[in-house]
């Protein structure tokens, strides 16, 4: 398992890296890119523009509790029709939110989408499935870098679909995007790795198992902490960038595509140093990157006026970090349930959901002074992770020391 070769074909490894790509993409579309559309779906709807944001929350709400049932149920029935399910219910519900002027109905449609779209969660399953040692730590670098390369194109993505086709062209463009990767899935995806026929499917009892493991739950923290620093950036850049330092949209929207070639250094630079150190190397280094992130943020944020320089320079820093840190943190949790990997990526993917989300509304009802706040983040979290990182190591040390012993003593 630890080889570094492939489960799959180069062939498949083309296809199924395609298709775990595109569930990538399709996990930040609904989301990000809808955000420029907020005026024009208020102004529809003859509502305020919070009462579209709600649509947002909702949407989240939904794919975290779909997500739960959907990665235990996996482990049971398998990957593939859960995965053509909630494809055909998120396109049913995007093209119902197209056709629709009445705001409740819009709101229950997008929860349909969102329950549907908990089936990107299976993403981190198939990875555990379809691949092996190093590619599979290299794929999941590749998936992170993506993940923040889409993000930060989103909104200038959102911004170019309102212009042309209104903000119905983000539901269609999702619809069309989610019906290539439907018939991707059914075409490549043939009878995916899962547990016996007869196996009993517990939900209680299969998270009661993963989430009881101290490893398993410290990885997965370290993960969602190095999330929580690139997601809370993410929700308080607009205030920094066009509330405070007054830039406009298309303007915050460059500054957000030089933020998202910062990804692009930091999964070409996770990808060399995954050849060359451990995964338990990787986490240290990435997450002094995150902790020198912050202290830079502080000590510019005290002695300089606020820039985009001044922000965009420590969060750079901070990208590489996170590019780094949390590939390797979600194979080490990963590895731990081979067996199980769907309700490991749910129960995961929930730890960071609830993170991401609980942090990043922290900071954005902080002080004022939002770059200190961020700075102060960076280096509390990383701290935090750092000290998990090594009680799990001397953890690990003290259970193999104590199961070697009673041999040593015969």
């Amino acid at each position: 398992m630890d080889d570094g070769q492939s489960a799959v074909s180069p062939r498949q490894r083309r296809a199924a890296v395609s298709l775990l790509l595109a569930m990538v993409l399709l996990g930040v579309f609904p989301l990000d890119v809808l955000l420029p559309s907020f005026p024009a779906l208020a102004e529809h709807f003859r509502s305020a523009p919070q009462d579209i944001a709600l649509s947002i929350s909702l949407f989240a709400i939904g794919i975290a509790f779909a997500q739960l049932l959907i990665g235990p149920l996996s482990d049971v029935i398998g990957r593939k029709g859960l995965l053509l399910a909630g494809m055909a219910v998120s396109m049913l519900g995007a093209l119902g939110c197209t056709l629709t002027d009445d705001y409740n109905l819009f709101l229950a449609l997008r929860l349909l989408q969102a329950v549907g779209c908990g089936c990107f969660v299976l993403s981190q399953a198939l990875v555990q499935d379809l691949f092996e040692g190093v590619e599979r730590d290299r794929l999941r670098i590749l998936m992170v870098t993506a993940t923040g390369i889409f993000i930060s194109l989103s909104p200038l993505a959102g911004t170019f679909l309102q212009a042309t086709l209104g903000w119905r062209g983000s539901f269609w463009v999702f619809t069309a995007l989610a019906a290539a990767v439907l018939i991707k899935a059914w075409l490549f995806l043939e009878n995916p790795p899962r547990a016996p026929r007869n196996a009993p499917l517990n939900f209680f009892k299969a998270y009661r198992r993963v989430l009881g493991d101290f490893e398993f739950v410290g990885y997965w923290l370290i993960s969602a902490f190095a999330f929580a620093c690139h997601f809370s950036f993410i929700v308080i850049s607009p205030l920094i960038f066009m509330d405070q330092l007054q830039l406009s949209a298309s303007e915050f929207s460059l500054i957000l595509l030089v933020y998202g070639a910062a990804y692009i250094v930091g999964g070409i630079a996770a990808a060399l140093l995954s050849r060359r150190i451990s995964c338990a190397q990787q986490i240290i280094a990435g997450l002094s990157l995150i902790l020198l992130a912050g202290l830079v943020m502080l000590l510019l944020s005290q002695h300089f006026a606020l820039t985009p320089a001044t922000v965009l320079v420590p969060m750079l820093i901070c990208t590489a970090g996170t590019t780094i840190a949390r590939p390797a943190a979600t194979s080490r949790a990963m590895d731990l349930f081979p067996e199980n990997a769907g309700t490991a990526a749910s129960a995961g993917s929930t730890i960071i959901f609830i993170c991401g989300g609980l942090i990043s509304a922290l900071i954005s009802l902080g002080p004022s002074n939002l770059q200190a706040t961020l700075g102060y983040c960076f280096v509390l979290l990383s701290c935090i992770a750092l000290a998990l990182n090594k009680r799990i190591g001397q953890r690990a040390r003290v259970l193999a020391a104590s199961a070697i012993t009673p041999s040593g003593s015969d």
